[in-house]
């Protein structure tokens, strides 16, 4: 899948040369049924940004920029409390349905909001692990 590519990035980044900003592209298969929001089988975009000086702002605007992008200019999102192993804090990002403007539909289970993603600001052990200093770098994936 596309995590190990990050990580791998991760290592072997030189930061005197700058960021690491990154996408890694992947096709993801998985123990799923089958239904309107879920698929045994997708297309998974990662991103990653390490830096000094990142914060949750940063990784916000991104996943506000991202989703207008991708699902239409109109589009909000909410973030919402979650939780992954590898970053911390960590989000679910909703963004209101490219179906029915948000009203509430079949497409969102009438909730007007379509979960898209997970995300977070990278664990300092990660960084760490990475042989990167998370005193002096953070960022979000």
């Amino acid at each position: 899948q596309t995590s190990p590519v990050q990580a791998r990035t991760l290592e072997k980044h030189d930061f005197s040369k700058g960021p690491l900003k990154m996408i890694s592209p992947g096709k993801v298969y998985r123990r799923d049924t089958d239904d309107a929001t879920h698929s045994h089988q997708f297309n998974q975009i990662e991103g990653l940004v390490i830096d000094k000086h990142i914060t949750m702002a940063d990784l916000k605007g991104t996943l506000e920029l991202t989703a207008r992008h991708v699902f239409g200019q109109e589009r909000k999102i909410r973030l919402r409390p979650s939780y992954f192993p590898f970053t911390e804090p960590s989000v679910e990002v909703d963004v209101s349905c490219f179906a029915c403007g948000g009203k509430g539909c079949a497409v969102c289970k009438h909730t007007g909001w379509v979960e898209v993603l997970g995300a977070g600001m990278v664990h300092p052990n990660v960084l760490t692990n990475a042989g990167v200093d998370p005193k002096i770098y953070g960022g979000f994936a």
